[in-house]
């Protein structure tokens, strides 16, 4: 067994925001309890390193723990990074410094090369842009200019707006090249000023100074991956492509270097505790101060503009401006939303299996982050899918 694991479940004050017991926000404690319960099993059995939880609802931090570590502990959040990038690109929309229309090629230099001239912000968001293998070396990530480079030599695969496919860091790369371009400032500080300061989530950080980083667990990978047989079998059986699930090894424990970190990687490179994650989803439902627009945020948080099939899944892809949306078509499961969210519930998961996610009409949003990337990528989707299930569950009957 692991040691007692630092929860707060009724806390007076976590992480400066505003807290709520269970009984105040409608949460039924034995429920809380089996979502705790749930969320330590891995690092009990020493399969996870250690992981973490926080579950909010109506503006107030509910419940946080941390298993297999300290409470302060924060750890990289992979992909649900897209769902913060986005918030800042929806900052940009609402200064009218871009439109949802505007073309990548008119505002970064040399993008238009290799026929990529007519993809538009919202492509780029809604993943499909045409580009999803394209990428940039870790060692030209630091450079504005050796990025430029790298993306006139990128090539567009299909025509933009016309499928989708998950474009792992690509697109938001192209993304954080247009915030630069129309704001003048760097992608990492525009984040950092027009998201996180002003939403006031201090632990929720887009490239973290070295000095800063004594806190953020290191990666390691566990579990065994499946063979080619295996895979193949599992996909069968569930009707979706499992061997498409999940990146390299080598890229994501890359995020374990100190100058990797510090540079932010716009797609998946933000270092969070859970309670940020969750209270930024409340962020989304509430608005708070007015951040973004209603139009804007309709259009990121409630209306599915993409629905191509994903190739991953074989179901549409149900993708908002900047994130995915459960959608009504019983296949929120195979979203990441487990199995009793609404239809209106919104987030972004992450690989290695963390899970952030927001239900406007439960008011509850969650987050499970771990430190341990699970290269069994059935094992993780059924974590992710218990936890989110329990995590829906938990209010009041």
């Amino acid at each position: 067994m692991s040691d007692t694991p630092d929860v707060s479940d009724t806390p007076e004050e976590s992480f400066g925001y505003p807290t709520a017991d269970a009984a105040e926000a409608g949460i039924d404690p034995d429920a809380l309890e089996r979502l705790l319960q749930r969320s330590r099993v891995e690092v009990d059995s020493r399969h996870l390193p250690a992981a973490q939880i926080a579950l909010a609802r109506n503006g107030h931090l509910v419940a946080t723990a941390t298993f297999g570590a300290p409470e302060s502990t924060r750890f990289i959040i992979y992909s649900c990074t897209k769902a913060v990038t986005a918030g800042a690109v929806w900052r940009v929309l609402d200064a009218g410094l871009l439109t949802r229309a505007t073309l990548a090629a008119d505002v970064i230099d040399g993008f238009a090369e290799g026929g990529k001239q007519s993809i538009t912000l919202e492509h780029l968001l809604t993943h499909t842009a045409g580009i999803p293998d394209a990428e940039i070396s870790g060692s030209d990530w630091i450079d504005p200019q050796m990025r430029s480079r790298c993306f006139a030599t990128w090539a567009l695969e299909w025509e933009p707006g016309t499928r989708f496919e998950y474009h792992g860091t690509s697109a938001h790369w192209a993304l954080a090249a247009m915030i630069e371009s129309a704001t003048g400032r760097d992608f990492r500080e525009f984040v950092r000023a027009e998201v996180i300061q002003p939403l006031g989530l201090p632990g929720l950080q887009l490239g973290t100074p070295v000095e800063d980083q004594a806190a953020v667990a290191n990666v390691v990978s566990v579990g065994t991956a499946p063979s080619t047989s295996q895979m193949k079998s599992t996909s069968e059986g569930l009707g979706l492509d499992i061997s498409a699930i999940g990146t390299s090894d080598e890229s994501l424990l890359s995020q374990n270097d100190p100058l990797v970190r510090s540079i932010g990687q716009p797609a998946g490179g933000a270092i969070s505790h859970a309670a940020d994650m969750a209270m930024y989803y409340q962020a989304l439902i509430e608005n708070p101060g007015g951040l973004w627009s209603d139009e804007v945020l309709s259009a990121g948080t409630g209306e599915i503009l993409c629905e191509f099939p994903d190739p991953m899944t074989g179901v549409p892809s149900n993708r908002t401006l900047g994130l995915l949306m459960a959608g009504d078509d019983g296949n929120a499961m195979m979203r990441g939303f487990g199995r009793k969210s609404s239809a209106r519930a919104f987030g972004h998961m992450g690989a290695g299996g963390q899970v952030a996610w927001a239900d406007p009409e439960s008011g509850l949003s969650f987050c499970y982050l771990t430190s341990g990337l699970d290269r069994d990528p059935l094992a993780m989707g059924i974590r992710g899918d218990e936890l989110s299930t329990l995590a829906s569950l938990t209010l009041m009957p």
